[in-house]
């Protein structure tokens, strides 16, 4: 009974640490690039922290402090809007195939999906953006189409118990219709599931984007990007750690709150519920 009362002090705490661990990656991604000032390398390459760079420079001397601020977008839109889109293409494609009440409809829309899962993720973003004209839109399509099939295949089992179950057999019965059956009673039942995979999507998106530009796929090797910072600034690690701790920790933050307010608000629909 003590620990009761703390109960949502907890809860506010938690989505507090959320909201700073998410906010401070998306204010530097949408304000930085208004607030920094790209001018060219001032000094030698890694030079310390000064007054005229707070976090020194990175590999060509550019300063860390502009180079995190105009170095977010590609990393929070790109990455963001590619799980966005897989999941507005998925969510239905996986919930299609769990309501097909005929078994071969089912394998028609899930089979080219496993043959697309099978190849590596990695190989699939070389193969399909070194065929196409490098850009962010690429980048994010691609991205996209690596994540489509592992969303189509959890939104499938998510309803696939429900929709062949007595509920569903008596919705059929009572004539009831096919929006309120498969996306008002499925989509219901499937929400908590999808929610907790969009938190861990999200992840892996800015993962698979951060991979990419590793790969020099879609961004320029000198670009102002939070993963080619990491990459590019790896050799001086010991001589400028925060040319690659800051974005590092940008992109960790950003996932870390991600998930923090996803289950937060699972939390609190089981309790509503």
């Amino acid at each position: 009974m003590t620990g009761a009362p703390e109960h949502p002090r907890r809860r506010r705490a938690f989505v507090l640490c959320a909201v700073v661990l998410l906010g401070l990656p998306l204010i530097c991604a949408l304000l930085g690039p208004w607030l920094a000032d790209p001018a060219d390398p001032r000094s030698g390459a890694y030079a310390p922290p000064s007054s005229d760079a707070l976090l020194g420079t990175d590999f060509v001397g550019r300063d860390v402090v502009d180079q995190v601020l105009l170095g977010g977008r590609t990393v929070v839109l790109v990455g963001g809007g590619a799980a966005v889109a897989a999941y507005i293409v998925g969510v239905p494609w996986g919930m299609c195939a769990a309501a097909a009440r005929r078994r071969w409809v089912d394998e028609v829309l899930m089979r080219p999906l496993d043959i697309l899962l099978s190849v590596p993720s990695l190989l699939t973003l070389l193969l399909i953006a070194g065929l196409s004209r490098p850009g962010p839109l690429v980048l994010g399509g691609v991205v996209s189409l690596i994540m489509l099939p592992e969303v189509a295949r959890i939104s499938r089992a998510a309803a696939l118990a429900a929709a062949s179950g007595p509920a569903m057999e008596a919705m059929l019965l009572t004539g009831e219709s096919w929006w309120r059956r498969n996306f008002r009673y499925l989509g219901g039942t499937v929400l908590p599931t999808l929610a907790t995979d969009f938190g861990m999507r999200i992840v892996g998106a800015l993962y698979l984007v951060a991979s990419a530009a590793f790969l020099g796929v879609g961004v320029a090797p000198d670009a102002a990007d939070w993963a080619v910072m990491v990459d590019r600034n790896r050799p001086g690690l010991f001589l400028q750690p925060w040319a690659v701790l800051v974005p590092a920790l940008l992109v960790t933050a950003m996932s870390v709150g991600l998930n923090l307010l996803f289950d937060q608000a699972l939390h609190r629909r089981r309790e509503t519920t």
